[in-house]
This record gives C-alpha cells, sequence and structure tokens, in this order.
C-alpha cells in the first residue's frame, strides 16, 4: 500500500512539474522592438515585415508600413512557409 501511495504522488508531482513547466514555455512573450529600432531596419532585406491584423483591423486601419505583406492571421500555416528562417520577421 505503502508503495502504491508513492507512486501515486511521484506521478502528481511529476505532472505538477510538467505542467508549470509548459505554461511558462508557452506563455513568454515574444521579443519587441520599438518603432525606432523597425524604423532603422526598413529597407534591410533581411527583415520580413508581415501586418498580421485582422480583416476588420486591417480595413479599418489609418496607418501601413510600406514595405509590410499582409497575412491572414487565421492562416499561418498556409503562408508561414514562404518566409525564411535566415530573415528578422516582425509582426504588426
Amino acid at each position: 500500500m505503502k508503495r502504491k501511495y508513492l507512486l501515486f504522488v511521484s506521478g502528481v508531482v511529476f505532472w505538477v512539474f510538467l505542467c508549470a513547466f509548459l505554461a511558462s514555455a508557452f506563455a513568454a512573450d515574444p521579443p519587441r522592438i520599438s518603432k525606432e529600432e523597425l524604423q532603422a531596419m526598413l529597407g534591410n532585406p533581411d527583415l520580413a515585415l508581415i501586418d498580421d491584423r485582422s480583416d476588420a483591423d486591417w480595413t479599418a486601419g489609418e496607418f501601413k508600413i510600406k514595405g509590410a505583406v499582409r497575412e491572414e492571421p487565421g492562416k499561418v500555416d498556409a503562408w508561414m512557409g514562404k518566409y525564411s528562417k535566415e530573415k528578422t520577421i516582425v509582426f504588426y
């Protein structure tokens, strides 16, 4: 009985740590840059600037960055392969 209890407690502890690890791994915010940093990068061939706003936000948006490519935010699997992993990819 004691052995079953220890196995049960060990399993629970394992799952708690696993869930905590996965939660922290997926909750991390992506790196951010300022508009001044982005402005300095514009025109660089190693930059892929992606406008991933929803249709409504894009249509209603007053500002669009020259050189940005408009991509559907809900269809990432369809378009992500177009961009080299060697490039700096900036989403806005």
